[in-house]
């Protein structure tokens, strides 16, 4: 197993963004909103040998990192209440057990103060917490936002929570952070391990505000790997779990909540959605989560013509099938979804229950299934000899009575299946032959689950000499 560093400390210390530091890239929703990081956020980062070393055979080392929520206070002043009327304190248990279950689990900890606030109350009780946990050896105190010289003194006043020398850096300007690599990779040393194998697949699981989707990753991990709770928006990043599972590695990815732009309550939902999109680009499938117990809404539409415009391999997923068996046939909801997401027609639907974990599994082996489709790269024969039998059963019309010809056929891309064709006029083609083209290759086609794409092009006359 790879060795675990968290991140820990109140809210507004600077945590997220010495994760995104330390990860080299935005991961973390940086603001200064008390409570923005709730769930466990995690990263591989690998860590290169310092300078100084001058040693060839010195290898990076390579660690799992954690960000953690603020401990201590988890809204903001006169925002207890969110949009909804949901009290964000309640959430206090579920935040400070997954920070506790960080700090057990971790390797080295990066205790984080604020040295221009000096410290407090919550600092101080942080410091208890992981001395109770015997984890005070585990830890490296740093001291951050010393912007300059004349902040370094404040930062030396962490000595005082008893953890050793402090690190005062600054993950604004980047100051301190070359010192700090070099301590991790010593640190690490009797840690190393080799760096984990690509996952086999990525699957992003979108929706709309607590349709359960954290739900779902906690039944795939068999614990509380996400905060569930029924305050919508509570996840607010994209939150990436790794899982094995017979013999295959993949990473689900639970993103935020989406609801619709005017009703966004401040910044934080604008890159909570930002997040949820870049989630679904680096995904390889996608998981379209519904409530049964709720009408599809606009969100949920929109979501799905993001998914197919993004030529998206996608299971929709129908949560809290529990709750609405008894009044409804699977056949019946499947004439539902026709009707309300017809974009999707050819996705596949898995019934679950998140909550009792009741065919989450079967959720996950239909993601591998259409990753497998969207793998799949069909010869150029075979299509040739599919589309000229559909093109004579029936081609593309004409005002002016021009005979559509294809000259050449050939599947170009995987992930998606991008078939592209040559022929003598593209706008025959297009629109409404195209659908039905479409309709009639997923007949055939070994990536019938899937988008594909069409792309049509004119034969390129020879040049003249």
């Amino acid at each position: 197993m790879l060795p675990v560093i968290a991140i820990v400390g109140r809210p507004n210390v600077g945590k997220s963004s010495l994760f995104n530091r330390l990860a080299k890239e935005r991961l973390s929703i940086v603001d200064p909103t008390p409570g923005v990081t709730r769930d466990r956020l995690s990263t591989i980062i690998s860590i290169d040998p310092p300078v100084e070393l001058d040693d060839e055979t010195a290898l990076p080392r390579v660690a799992e990192l954690y960000d953690t929520g603020g401990y201590g206070i988890y809204a903001a002043e006169g925002k207890r209440f969110d949009d909804a009327g949901q009290d964000l304190t309640a959430l206090a248990p579920d935040i400070e057990r997954q920070i506790e279950s960080a700090i057990k689990g971790a390797d080295l900890i990066l205790f984080t103060i604020d040295a221009q606030s000096g410290i407090t109350a919550l600092d101080e009780r942080i410091a208890q917490i992981l001395r109770k946990t015997g984890s005070a050896s585990k830890v490296i105190q740093l001291a951050n936002k010393v912007d300059g010289p004349s902040w370094e003194a404040h930062g030396m006043e962490a000595a005082a929570l008893g953890f050793g020398d402090v690190l005062g850096v600054s993950t604004k300007a980047g100051r301190g952070m070359r010192h700090l690599l070099e301590l991790l990779w010593e640190r690490l040393a009797s840690r190393s391990a080799p760096a984990p194998a690509s996952p086999d697949m990525k699957v992003a699981i979108v929706g709309r505000r607590n349709a359960g989707k954290s739900s779902l990753v906690n039944a795939l991990a068999g614990g509380d790997r996400v905060i569930v709770s029924e305050i919508a928006g509570t996840t607010r990043d994209s939150v990436d779990v790794r899982f094995e599972s017979d013999g295959r590695t993949f990473i689900a990815i639970d993103t935020a909540g989406v609801r619709k732009r005017k009703s966004w309550a401040d910044d934080v939902e604008y890159y909570s959605h930002t997040r949820t999109q870049s989630a679904i680009r680096r995904a390889d499938v996608a998981i379209l989560l519904l409530d049964a117990s709720e009408a599809v809404s606009h969100v949920e539409k929109n979501l799905a013509g993001e998914l197919v415009e993004a030529f998206k391999p996608t299971v929709i997923v129908v949560n809290k099938w529990d709750l609405v068996e008894s009044k409804r046939t699977p056949h019946d909801y499947l004439d539902y979804l026709s009707q309300e997401l017809p974009m999707l027609t050819f996705a596949p639907i898995v019934f679950v229950s998140a909550k009792n974990a009741d065919r989450t599994g079967d959720a996950i082996a239909m993601a591998f299934n259409l990753h497998t489709q969207a793998s799949h790269r069909e010869t150029t024969g075979k299509l040739n000899a599919l589309v000229q039998r559909i093109l004579e059963e029936r081609g593309p019309s004409s005002k002016l009575g021009t005979l559509a010809k294809i000259y050449y056929i050939s599947q170009i891309e995987t992930n998606p299946p991008t078939i592209a064709m040559v022929v003598n006029k593209p706008e025959l083609f297009e629109g409404t032959y195209s659908r039905y083209l479409l309709n009639r290759l997923r007949d055939e086609v070994p990536y019938s689950e899937v988008p594909i794409k069409l792309v049509f092009s004119a034969r390129r006359r020879a040049q003249l000499a």
